[in-house]
């Protein structure tokens, strides 16, 4: 599919008759997405036993035939860069990444390249069959660039839909590891605060009673000199979810420049060893794979620079 305009040739399966063709055709070609599909149809790409079929919307048959053509999908317009890769799996629907920290996941206003999209686009040269028929990665989530970790890309529409299908439902496995300033009383617990803008600086986020629900549930892992080692379970996956909420309880992550209120000791320590993020990192990463449906999960070690900060700072 990646190399000019290519054809497939579907059969309705027998579960399948009474379905809306767009549904029907996404059960019988694992590849594309139910709304690649339904635009497919749509555009007049998918010839059916009475000719093009226009309605996405229209009954599927029991053993009818389709051909669907897929025209090459369109050039991406971020720039392939040979960026080097931590490459955790891959396959051909999808790829997970060790994130370094540093690495911006998306080209934005002031990181137009030097990203993890830049650095897939080369990786999946070749590979990446289409979302929404332009050849990118599609990324479900991010993380920030200052935070290492897992983070995973879909190289499919299929793929993508699949994903973003588990993310919304809330149903994907996340789990970071901060080290945060002081010691948590009790040990474990759970945030439900929403998150929004900052009304306020519109660079930070905020609890704020008109935001979107978060949920953060975290159990202190060990206690260390005047800080913790804390595991946190995303429940929602909101910007700076781990970061506000560990701070609303009073333990910043240790080096968070925005919003960090370490305490002057830390300050001094954290200069002291060139520590100058926030200590997080995406370490374990659990969904079900959105096209062959079996369980997947995934772990990653801290990175050198937190288990030296966790070193020092060990009772």
């Amino acid at each position: 599919m990646n190399r000019g305009v290519s054809s497939i040739e579907a059969q309705i399966a027998e579960a399948a008759d009474g379905w809306r063709l767009d549904r029907a055709l996404a059960d019988a070609i694992p590849t594309l997405s139910r709304e690649r599909l339904k635009a497919l149809i749509a555009s007049g790409q998918v010839q059916g036993p009475e000719g093009l079929a226009r309605d996405p919307a229209r009954k599927a048959l029991a053993g009818s035939i389709f051909t669907v053509t897929v025209p090459e999908p369109e050039p991406a317009h971020n720039e392939a860069q040979d960026i080097p890769l931590s490459v955790a799996y891959e396959d051909e629907h999808l790829i997970v990444v060790d994130k370094p920290a540093g690495l911006v996941v998306h080209p934005a206003a002031g990181n137009l390249d030097g990203t993890l999209v830049n650095a897939l686009l080369h990786h999946c040269a070749g590979q990446l069959s289409g979302i929404g028929g332009v050849a990118r990665p599609g990324i479900v989530h991010r993380i920030d660039k200052d935070t290492s970790g897992l983070i995973v890309a879909a190289k499919t529409d299929r793929a993508h839909e699949g994903l973003a299908r588990q993310f919304k439902d809330h149903s994907i496995d996340r789990r970071y590891l901060a080290i945060v300033a002081g010691r948590l009383s009790p040990s474990e617990g759970s945030v439900d605060a929403p998150l929004a803008r900052s009304p306020s600086n519109r660079k930070k986020v905020a609890i704020v009673s008109s935001g979107k629900r978060a949920v953060t549930h975290y159990r202190m892992v060990r206690p260390l000199r005047e800080a913790a080692l804390v595991e946190c379970r995303l429940e929602t996956g909101r910007t700076h979810q781990v970061r506000v909420h560990m701070t609303s309880l009073g333990h910043p992550l240790l080096g968070d420049p925005v919003y960090g209120r370490t305490r002057p000791a830390h300050r001094g320590m954290l200069e002291t060893l060139g520590f100058r993020r926030q200590a997080l990192h995406a370490a374990e990463l659990g969904f079900i794979h959105p096209v062959k449906s079996h369980a997947l999960a995934f772990r990653s070690e801290m990175p050198a620079d937190m288990q030296e900060l966790l070193g020092k700072l060990l009772v």
